[in-house]
């Protein structure tokens, strides 16, 4: 499928999907969201496809937030069918059950932090700048920010983020545990797609009961969460990449996964 908001590339079990809107900032509007929406379910039906990176074209944004041109003309079910629209898109994203990356090369605004957070995790560039400067519109984060970002650094920085509508620099976005690494702008995608690479080479079905042991431990009580984790070690013992594993360490070799359950 061909795309006009965004660039779609899978190459050694890495999928990159590229927001292209740079001269507007790679802002979100209806037709990115719906477009990003269709290569997300492109990305989850294609099984050679390991782990998901997001970036933004141009040199100064990842996203700069939504399109304010469209959201300035919105009435409030126009607003509550773009934020659905919205939450859906990302949502579908964090959905996904592979592992996604954002390498954040500039500003991650609004929608921009919004579409970061529902990532695994974040690299980002000496030059990206974090914030949900929504408040200085007279609105409020409208993608999930309110909820998510709080999860990740705690009610009270939250708070005083989304209040104020600061920006924060990557050091200082790595500082409060935003950001996991912070780059050379040059360096950004080549450290984030050797990661990605040594994500990729690992055994599918371990790395998505990870990540889903994680995800879904985070919702629950403690020994509910450890319920989960056994179940999910039970089921990656079961599969071939197991078997390959560790067999690979017993006779001292590299393995070679062939991710998928036996019987």
């Amino acid at each position: 499928m061909s795309y006009e908001t965004i660039l779609l590339n899978v190459e050694k079990g890495i999928a990159t999907i590229t927001f292209n809107r740079p001269k507007a900032l790679n802002a979100l509007n209806a037709e990115l969201l719906t477009e990003f929406s269709a290569a997300l379910d492109e990305v989850a039906e294609n099984k050679d496809v390991h782990v998901l990176v997001l970036t933004g074209s141009g040199e100064k944004a990842f996203v700069a937030g939504a399109d304010i041109t469209e959201l300035a003309k919105l009435n409030a079910l126009q607003a509550k069918l773009f934020a659905k629209k919205g939450h859906d898109a990302i949502g579908k994203l964090q959905g996904l059950s592979i592992p996604v990356i954002a390498a954040v090369n500039g500003f991650a605004l609004g929608g921009g932090s919004e579409m970061a957070l529902a990532c695994d995790f974040i690299y980002a560039s000496e030059a990206a700048k974090f914030g949900l400067p929504e408040i200085t519109l007279g609105i409020i984060p409208g993608f999930g920010g309110t909820q998510r970002l709080p999860r990740l650094v705690g009610a009270n920085m939250a708070k005083e983020m989304i209040l104020t509508g600061k920006m924060l620099s990557a050091a200082e976005a790595k500082e409060i545990g935003m950001v996991n690494r912070v780059l050379a702008p040059d360096a950004l995608m080549e450290e984030t797609l050797k990661t990605a690479g040594a994500i990729a080479a690992k055994g599918r079905v371990p790395v998505r009961a990870a990540k889903q042991a994680v995800n879904s431990g985070l919702n629950v009580d403690l020994a509910t969460g450890c319920a989960i984790e056994v179940d999910a070690f039970a089921l990656c013992v079961a599969s071939s990449d197991a078997k390959e594993g560790t067999s690979a360490f017993l006779e001292k070799r590299k393995p070679v996964f062939n991710a998928g359950y036996e019987g």
